[in-house]
């Protein structure tokens, strides 16, 4: 049993492409964090955000973002709940409420590059700079005829905007009110959600595209320069997180022991492993690093909807 539990990877636990097992391991959390917790208002959220990236929600598309797409959302809503529960087993406090606001939140966090019906040109990618802002206005319009007060859609909002990456990171150690603690909490959740994704290296390369689409192509060269780059972004992000929520290991160390009596962090694991692989293909002398991207055929798909870059790929 020990060697089998020492294999596990954080894919192995809940798959997020079925956001039915995503809800499900969500409220299996919340009622170890809470027996009494009422997770209708989670639930509804959880259906609209569902709908709303399958194109089945009144007045806008379907999700068209490949990158900041509904396995991210669920991602980051499992995350969140995890974070919720390991803080809870280190002595955090947090009323249901609070729990409630800040799931709904991370549902709708990325809903901003989601397009309105008649938008017609291009994709949600354009909406980079604005994607914050238009997220926080959804969840304010969604509270307002789903009952919560306005204290709850101001909170809920402020979290959003706290997933905003600064560039400045001495700029976030200062302290915050509780709605900023419990942004820095999502922006957190959805950084490690994206970052230890097991299709995250190959995800990058529809994020290259999203980038360009919205004049930021000078950014990055192209798709291998992105790639690249990325190399640095993860010791940012690790300072970064940092910064925000140092007792995010200890955290999601107490969750995962709790709930599956695994003793590591499987993100952080998760996290290195990829890092580590995208190092590796990129010292290969010669050689296009896409090529070692595998999964899922995400490579293929990139080619099929943007054609050849300018390595011939």
């Amino acid at each position: 049993m020990d060697g089998i539990i020492n294999d596990i990877q954080l894919s192995n636990l809940v798959n997020a492409d079925f956001p039915e097992a995503v809800l499900e391991e969500v409220q299996i959390t919340l009622n170890l964090i809470s027996p009494q917790f009422n997770s209708v208002p989670v639930v509804s959220a959880f259906l609209t955000v569902v709908e709303l990236y399958k194109g089945n929600y009144p007045g806008y598309k379907a999700c068209n973002t490949d990158y900041h797409d509904l396995r991210h959302t669920m991602n980051v809503f499992l995350t969140m709940t995890r974070l919720f529960h390991g803080a809870t087993l280190d002595g955090k406090t947090f009323t249901d409420r609070e729990i409630t606001i800040s799931l709904i939140a991370a549902l709708f966090h990325d809903v901003g590059y989601i397009q309105e019906e008649w938008d017609k040109q291009g994709t949600g990618g354009k909406h980079t700079f604005t994607y914050v802002r238009r997220g926080a206005d959804f969840l304010k319009r969604y509270g307002q005829k789903h009952g919560l007060s306005d204290e709850e859609i101001d909170m809920g909002r402020c979290m959003i905007f706290c997933t905003k990456i600064a560039s400045n990171i001495p700029s976030v150690r200062s302290g915050c009110t509780r709605a900023e603690f419990l942004g820095k909490m999502l922006c957190t959740a959805d950084l490690l959600a994206q970052m230890s994704d097991r299709i995250y290296l190959e995800k990058l390369l529809f994020l290259y595209h999203e980038i360009k689409e919205c004049n930021l192509a000078s950014t990055f060269e192209n798709e291998v320069d992105l790639l690249r780059k990325t190399i640095n972004f993860y010791e940012f992000t690790a300072e970064y997180i940092k910064a925000i929520l140092d007792e995010n290991d200890r955290f999601l160390r107490l969750h995962f022991a709790s709930r599956w009596d695994i003793q590591r962090n499987l993100y952080q694991e998760a996290i290195d492993r990829q890092k580590n692989y995208l190092k590796q293909i990129l010292e290969i002398p010669g050689s296009d690093p896409r090529k070692h991207l595998k999964r899922h055929g995400i490579v293929d798909k990139v080619r099929e909807k943007y054609g050849k870059d300018d390595h011939g790929l």
